[in-house]
């Protein structure tokens, strides 16, 4: 069966030449739109043209034109969604609407292309209205409101479609987690310390906040570095019941927002790219995030701004560092539930693992924490902080092999996004070192 499935998976490239074929339409499209472009020239150079016959010719050239923006759409769009991903992730051209792009979207999108491209054959009926005979405006304009209203059913039904496939809000998630233990600056509690199946919080360990704005995000930035504003999740406000209680429970060391993340210490990544990941469009398809980059980079501060995130839209998230998961996933296998802690966690469409690489694993929790990234493949999302590059990540493990093999699948579907830049919490002390302060311990 495994085998039949991967056939029948790899079927999927047989639709590639469909979209090859769309790209010779295409530009089947362009040689008209130039000799439409050529004819309208010479009649206008001619003298021949009026006001009506410009109006119309141009209306030709609109209507070429919205018809292979419509025929972009299916062959960049249809392509990453059926066949295979483009990965252009981070691109400074890449499309807005590509980075977000489903087949639920993509019918949206495609039936507004058509409506658009049908409200335009519309007007030239209309323009041209003394030679068009009344039986094609009736037939045109019935046509084009079956169009209007094939697109109004398919964007109400797209809502209820996508918060079908993200699982839905349940504003009673968080109360079964249970409550989350308080942080203190120095100390930290394992994340949410949740009741699920039975599960126990892990001892306190020590956490490094790797906040550019520290605790207090806005006032800490330095004079002249922009804070930009990345905008929320669309709808996100229909789950606004129950999102304090899922932040809560979620284990957050403290709350942060994308909003008050600076981004004037890092070279980067480009701020788009963090704007598409608040959109939350890799829970939706249980993909995976990872930051990379050096201690006071920001990636504690993205991981946990974009948790909150997941929890005001809706979802049950859990936050702990590397060193506690494996705690939590080693109590687990010695009480002889680890699969059903797996399981447990199944409920969380996105788990928070923050540190990795900070303090090496050992020998067990590596192993277990390699069990969970295999649990979670391709099936949930698990975004990471670390400050090693996969390369070394044998450093962390202990074992070659399992660290190749953990990488593996955590990178598969996910989006490295390196932090460049220098520590946000050094830049005071280059500050003061400059105004004659000799440092610490001096």
């Amino acid at each position: 069966m495994t085998t039949l499935g991967y056939a029948l998976f790899a079927t999927r490239w047989l639709q590639a030449p469909l979209y090859f074929g769309l790209v010779a339409a295409q530009g089947v499209y362009v040689y008209k739109f130039f000799n439409e472009l050529w004819k309208l020239i010479e009649h206008v150079l001619s003298g021949s043209a009026d006001e009506t016959h410009v109006m119309l010719a141009v209306l030709k050239l609109v209507d070429v034109v919205m018809i292979a923006n419509l025929l972009i759409m299916v062959i960049v769009g249809g392509y990453e969604t059926f066949v295979s991903r483009i990965g252009l992730q981070g691109h400074r051209d890449q499309p807005e609407w590509l980075s977000h792009v489903n087949s639920n979207v993509l019918k949206v999108k495609l039936a507004t292309a058509i409506v658009g491209i049908s409200s335009v054959h519309l007007l030239q009926m209309f323009v041209d209205v003394h030679h068009t005979p009344r039986h094609d405006l009736l037939w045109g304009t019935v046509i084009h409101m079956a169009f209007i209203v094939s697109a109004l059913i398919l964007a109400y039904m797209s809502g209820p479609m996508t918060a079908h496939e993200h699982g839905g809000p349940r504003p009673d998630h968080a109360a079964e987690l249970g409550p989350a233990h308080p942080r203190t600056a120095g100390t930290a509690d394992v994340a949410g310390t949740a009741q699920t199946a039975g599960a126990t919080g892990a001892p306190a360990g020590p956490v490094a906040w790797d906040a550019p704005t520290g605790g207090t995000a806005a006032g800490g930035a330095k004079a002249g570095a922009a804070l930009r504003p990345f905008p929320r999740q669309a709808g996100a406000g229909r789950y606004a019941v129950g999102a304090e209680e899922r932040i809560a429970a979620a284990g957050f060391p403290a709350r942060k927002e994308l909003e008050t993340f600076d981004t004037g210490h890092l070279r980067a990544p480009d701020p788009l790219v963090l704007d598409r990941l608040g959109r939350l469009d890799f829970v939706a398809r249980g993909e995976n995030v990872v930051f990379l980059g050096g201690p006071g980079t920001g990636k504690t501060h993205l991981a946990v701004a974009l948790g909150v995130r997941a929890c005001e839209a809706g979802q049950r998230v859990l936050f702990a560092t590397a060193q506690e998961w494996g705690a939590r996933l080693r109590r687990a296998k010695a009480a002889g539930r680890l699969d059903e802690e797996l399981a447990a966690l199944d409920a969380c469409p996105l788990l928070v693992v923050d540190e990795l690489g900070y303090v090496p694993f050992d020998g067990e929790s590596a192993n277990l924490f390699f069990q969970l990234v295999a649990h979670r493949y391709e099936r949930a999302s698990l975004l990471v902080t670390t400050d090693r590059p996969f390369g070394r990540w044998a450093e962390v493990f202990g074992d070659g092999g399992v660290a190749s093999a953990t990488a593996d699948r955590l990178a598969h579907h996910a989006e490295v996004v390196a932090l460049e830049g220098e520590s946000y919490r050094t830049r005071g002390l280059e500050a003061a070192a400059v105004a004659g302060w000799p440092g610490p311990g001096v």
